[in-house]
């Protein structure tokens, strides 16, 4: 077992003992599944609120990610201060807080406050992930961590999915206009038909927070076990620690591949709507985003499926197929723009579904507690790769078209396949 293992409470009485603590910890993928995917509808939401362009609504993203990347670090170093459970709990509270500022936020009818408030809920988010990826980690025997993590990531798509719909359902009045029937309303109208749109998002966040907050407390009054390693006597600083880690060459390769890896997975979806759109010109708004809710549902397929798999696979073997399908598919969606393409990028989601766990527990293989946490947290500061590698993708469709834009997440998944290579022979 990774926890206590000075315990005289027998292995299965600790298996139960561990039971709830990871049935809690998995649900925080759920919601930050959730949480991501809200992102999408706040976009085109306060387009609508504030008569944004796209860039200024795209800030959402920017603000997303930047308290992903900022706050991945200090989370580390709470940790190790204190314990996985503490920056748990914190995270949860810092996820709440954010959620309850759009209250307010909407109240004043003020952008830079909801961006503000997204910026905090990704503080708390980076606290979630860079202790829950690695509690799930220790939460269980060592020899099926890969497989573990990969079953507590499938909640996530399922978290995303659920988010589209909290959206569409709850923030999403129905009503748009043109900028020409805006500017024939009356200003008393026009203040009225933003007000009302900011107010949409109010109530869903509202109980976002108080579901936040009350999980936070049933995290908080549960008993955890404690990792073997946690507690103890730092051996050393964070920044030799950070060396140390540096130093490690199939970890530097780990963060890497994350990096490129959450890029093609934000890239793939991102523009999956638009490719559709412009291969089959004519294709409704609606019709196009059916094929990105079927890409959750497979993504999430793939996480379970993967997760089966491997029991039989070793995870740099199962990471290097599933990289070098999803090579071949970008190519595909390359060479042949329209449904061929189209349904090769669908099938992209399947393949990229145990990319991000298995990455993740490959990369700090062999690491003590003390060093996990450090290294998590560079784990989950490679995420800006979400940020970067769909801005690229960006620039290639307006120089060359968007097919050839997929050359990037192809770019992304050589790089995968090569870690997985180079970890196969290093971690034999």
């Amino acid at each position: 077992m990774h926890y206590s293992e000075n315990s005289t409470v027998p292995a299965n009485a600790e298996m139960r003992t561990a039971l709830l603590p990871l049935v809690l910890i998995i649900s925080l993928f759920f919601f930050w599944g959730a949480a991501a995917s809200l992102n999408d509808i706040l976009i085109k939401q306060f387009k609508k609120a504030f008569e944004l362009s796209d860039l200024q609504a795209g800030l959402v993203q920017s603000a997303f990610y930047l308290g992903y990347f900022l706050f991945a670090m200090p989370a580390a170093i709470f940790m190790r201060r204190y314990s996985y459970k503490a920056a748990v709990v914190l995270g949860l509270l810092l996820f709440a807080a954010g959620a309850f500022l759009f209250y307010p936020a909407a109240a004043i009818h003020t952008y830079g406050l909801f961006l503000l408030a997204l910026f905090v809920i990704a503080s708390g988010l980076a606290f979630l992930e860079t202790s829950a990826n690695s509690l799930v980690i220790v939460l269980g025997p060592a020899e099926g961590a890969a497989r573990r993590l990969n079953l507590a990531q499938a909640f996530n798509p399922l978290g995303a999915m659920t988010g589209v719909m909290i959206g569409s359902h709850f923030i999403f009045s129905g009503i748009e206009h043109r900028a020409q029937d805006l500017a024939a309303m009356v200003p008393a109208a026009r203040t009225a038909y933003f007000v009302a749109e900011s107010h949409a998002v109010q109530l869903p966040y509202l109980v976002i927070g108080m579901v936040v907050a009350l999980w936070a407390t049933l995290v908080a009054r549960t008993t955890f076990p404690t990792p073997h390693e946690e507690g103890g006597r730092h051996e050393a600083g964070t920044g030799a620690q950070l060396k140390e880690l540096l130093r490690n060459r199939n970890f530097v390769f780990a963060v890497v591949a994350q990096l490129f890896y959450v890029g093609a997975q934000v890239g793939v979806w991102s523009y999956l709507i638009r490719y559709f759109q412009d291969v089959v010109p004519g294709t409704p708004e609606k019709t196009a985003a059916g094929f990105l809710t079927l890409s959750l549902a497979l993504f999430m397929g793939g996480r379970f499926a993967g997760s089966a798999l491997l029991r039989k696979l070793s995870p740099t073997r199962l990471l290097a197929a599933f990289a070098l399908i999803d090579l071949l598919l970008c190519l595909v969606a390359i060479a042949f723009p329209g449904m061929i393409g189209l349904y090769a990028l669908v099938g992209v989601s399947i393949f990229m579904s145990i990319m991000f766990p298995t990455i993740f527990v490959l990369g700090l293989e062999g690491m003590d507690d003390d060093h996990r946490k450090l290294g998590s947290s560079m784990l989950v500061m490679a995420i800006i790769g979400g940020a970067l590698l769909p801005a690229l993708m960006g620039a290639v469709s307006d120089a060359a078209g968007i097919h050839w834009a997929f050359a990037v997440p192809a770019l992304g998944f050589v790089v995968i396949l090569a870690f997985a290579l180079r970890a196969r022979h290093v971690l034999r």
